[in-house]
């Protein structure tokens, strides 16, 4: 299959395009690399079956010319720092909800029917059930990344109707491990390295969140994909647990083998604005096609952690 990956230079984007890949797949990688890096796909510029196209999504031209002849498009490109549209605000209503109509755009013009995309947990704000399942309503996000996630859901839904599409919708938990640029464990490590006496936590540490590898989020993906054949597929990935941050401040410091790291707090329940300081997604559905996590949130935490040390302590 030849399949076309936006954003497939970043952090799960990567990971995704090793395993399409392995498994025999042509891929077409586009990204503009603001978050993704060279270094992550580096080691397949001389596959055959692989090719790379350094650009933007806006860049509606060479989209166009780039799309034409794959069976398949992978949406995961995006802004993937929460809190940076409360500085810039335009940010996510460009690299989220404009880039994934030109993706769209592109698509059909080109007559491709196959859609999969990357969306998040922000999109259920912050839902009064939990574990919540994919068919929670009212859907109420309060970050603006949030909002463009569930914007892009919609788009893709109405193209989908309108155009003869199909598509996958992934909500993701939080999404660790290797390659990790941003996030907890990737900040705990950075503010470690340059003080290794003191830890500063925002929010009061309490918060409790999910969190998956990422070689297990990929193969979550591709098994709904492989065993599903509705016209909207939606499904939440994630663990079936969660932890805390002081959990997770704890591990860290743990793994680095520093024993009088003092915690400090910037306060308040949320770690920044938007932040939700409380889920847990449902995962029964994807459960029942026979998918599971080989982890609990704290030994995925762990592992990640000893990976990126690996990757970013020096």
């Amino acid at each position: 299959m030849k399949i076309f990956s936006t954003g497939g230079a970043g952090f799960i984007g990567s990971h995704l395009t090793d395993r399409l890949l392995s498994d025999g797949h042509s891929v077409t990688v586009y990204d503009n690399f603001i978050s993704g890096r060279s270094e992550f796909i580096a080691h397949h510029l001389n596959t055959s079956t692989f090719k790379l196209v350094n650009a933007d999504l806006l860049d509606t031209a060479t989209l166009n010319e780039s799309i034409k002849g794959h069976d398949f498009v992978f949406h995961l490109s995006a802004n993937p720092d929460i809190r940076k549209s409360t500085a810039n605000t335009r940010v996510d209503i460009e690299q989220g909800i404009l880039a994934t109509y030109n993706v769209l755009e592109a698509m059909r013009q080109h007559d491709i029917k196959k859609i999969a995309f990357t969306s998040s947990s922000t999109v259920y704000g912050e839902a009064t059930d939990i574990p919540t399942p994919e068919d929670y309503g009212q859907m109420l996000p309060i970050s603006i990344y949030g909002a463009s996630k569930l914007a892009a859901e919609a788009l893709i839904s109405a193209y989908s109707g309108s155009f003869g599409m199909q598509a996958w919708i992934f909500r993701f938990a939080n999404i660790i491990g290797r390659r990790s640029t941003h996030g907890i464990i990737y900040d705990f490590i950075q503010k470690l390295k340059e003080n290794r006496d003191e830890l500063e936590i925002l929010g009061d540490g309490k918060q409790r969140k999910s969190y998956l590898l990422v070689e297990e989020c990929v193969d979550a993906m591709l098994h709904v994909i492989t065993h599903t054949d509705e016209r909207i597929n939606t499904f939440n990935i994630g663990a079936e647990d969660q932890t805390q941050v002081n959990t997770i401040a704890k591990i860290v410091t743990e793994e680095l083998k520093l024993d009088n790291v003092t915690f400090t707090y910037s306060g308040g329940k949320r770690g920044w604005i938007g932040d939700v300081p409380c889920f847990l997604l449902s995962i029964e559905k994807i459960k029942k096609l026979g998918w599971n996590p080989g982890n609990t949130s704290d030994e995925s935490v762990r592992k990640a952690t000893r990976t990126l040390i690996g990757e970013i302590w020096k």
